[in-house]
């Protein structure tokens, strides 16, 4: 790469601001540009300091031009952004920063790259745990929330990067290549993002890109969507499955987590329960198995491994009224798993960004359900569908009404669960922050 051409880093955010450090270093003329005002200062600041040119507050017509060797852009940002519209006139690759930091990746890093439409978050913990665990060099990163570029500096040869990767960080991948990739199952999400459900399909499937032989395909065997595309990749495939034992990496034998029919860990000594999650463990087992762990150092894990912030956590009991947070369910799937954990009275907090998908398919979990207390952007849509399907609903404006609103509805022995089956941008930054806004006005009941 010539360093004195120039990049066009779209969107600031956590990405955006080490995509920058990085390319700088690399001696590139860089310039970020964001809509948003409200930024990091220090962040801000640092980068200024590196000579990085910063826009904020719009994106201005005559901002980007033919002059660039490419753009980075946040994986949240549209691709028909008006900016990835005009490098596409101008041929100007549109890239992310995974795709940049894997360009500056030392020769001999193994990448494991997990996706999936639930369970992606859960499966990399384990791995990451499981190879920490083992003594490995290895290294947590992607779309869990720590950019790929901030981890460049630290790789040497022989290291392990876990990566969680995302549909939407996978639209804009050219080089990319991961060493083993895992696709936990497939289920309709992002369609706003993405267009079709074809196209959101298509876009995990890249985590399989430039695979040949010598690579591993981690495989849902119980998925058929998900065996029917990838029935033509490269990689050499393994299986996990919690319904069938016939040949396969890793399966689920009389009560026992099971790979290549040898026993590993009993499933009531698993500490996070589901079916769900005894399949993200599965997943985990045959990555792991590639890189030669021994079955003690896993078993040790899933001993006490409690699962993942946001994903099912267990916030507080008030008045034998336990509250959970499920702030990352942003789709019905999600939402769908969550309900199945539970087999007590349940109050359900649902609702966030409305992106028009049908609430239909959670109605066989709603057994359990006692009444569903509607919020945010989406909360009308949810009231009529529980109306159809006889559910009582309340409908409030926010998170924290329907917080309070649950607690006053409960009784002994209720679960309060907050598992919107949406996004959050209606009303918080991300779910994390939708997470931990709900965690505090719990503890403030």
């Amino acid at each position: 790469m010539s360093d004195t051409k120039k990049v066009f880093v779209l969107g600031m955010a956590r990405s955006g601001y080490e995509a920058a450090k990085l390319l700088a270093s690399k001696g590139y003329n860089v310039i970020v540009n964001d809509a948003k005002t409200e930024q990091n200062v220090e962040q801000v600041k640092e980068l200024q300091s590196l000579g990085i040119k910063i826009v904020l507050g719009s994106h201005p017509d005559d901002l980007f031009d033919n002059t660039f060797e490419m753009i980075v852009k946040n994986p949240g940002i549209s691709n028909n952004h008006k900016y990835v519209e005009k490098a596409r006139e101008f041929n100007v690759p549109v890239i992310n920063e995974m795709e940049l930091a894997f360009r500056y990746f030392p020769i001999g890093v193994t990448i494991i790259g997990v996706t999936g439409s639930n369970g992606k978050t859960t499966t990399t913990s384990i791995i990451y745990d499981i190879l920490k665990k083992a003594s490995k060099s290895v290294f947590f990163m992607g779309n869990i929330g720590y950019p790929v570029c901030s981890f460049v500096s630290q790789l040497k040869d022989k290291d392990i990067a876990v990566m969680e990767v995302s549909d939407h960080q996978l639209c804009n991948v050219i080089d990319f290549k991961t060493n083993i990739s895992v696709l936990t199952n497939l289920s309709e999400a992002h369609l706003d993002f993405h267009g079709s459900y074809d196209i959101y399909k298509n876009m995990k499937k890249r985590i399989f890109n430039h695979h040949t032989k010598s690579d591993i395909a981690i495989l849902n065997l119980d998925d058929k969507e998900l065996l029917s595309l990838t029935d033509n990749i490269e990689s050499t495939k393994k299986y996990f499955s919690s319904s069938s034992s016939n040949k396969l990496s890793c399966s689920i034998i009389d009560g026992y987590i099971c790979y290549n029919n040898d026993k590993i860990i009993a499933l009531d000594e698993v500490k996070i329960k589901g079916r769900h999650n005894y399949e993200n463990a599965m997943a985990a087992i045959a990555v792991v198995k590639e890189l030669g762990v021994d079955n003690n150092v896993i078993v040790s894990v899933l001993k006490t491994f409690g699962g993942v912030e946001h994903r099912i956590e267990y916030v507080k009991t008030i008045n034998n009224i336990d509250f959970y947070n499920d702030s990352k369910a942003t789709n019905i799937t999600s939402t769908q798993k969550a309900l199945s954990s539970f087999a007590k009275p349940t109050i359900l907090l649902l609702g966030g960004l409305d992106r028009g998908h049908s609430f239909a398919e959670l109605k066989d979990y709603l057994i359990n359900v006692k009444l569903i207390v509607a919020y945010g952007e989406s909360k009308f849509r949810i009231n009529d569908f529980a109306m159809e399907y006889g559910i009582p609903c309340k409908v409030v404006d926010s998170l924290e009404d329907a917080t309070e609103i649950a607690y006053s509805s409960s009784s002994e022995g209720y679960v309060v669960l907050l598992s919107p089956a949406c996004a959050s941008w209606d009303q918080f930054k991300d779910f994390e922050v939708r997470g931990n806004m709900y965690k505090e006005y719990v503890n403030k009941l």
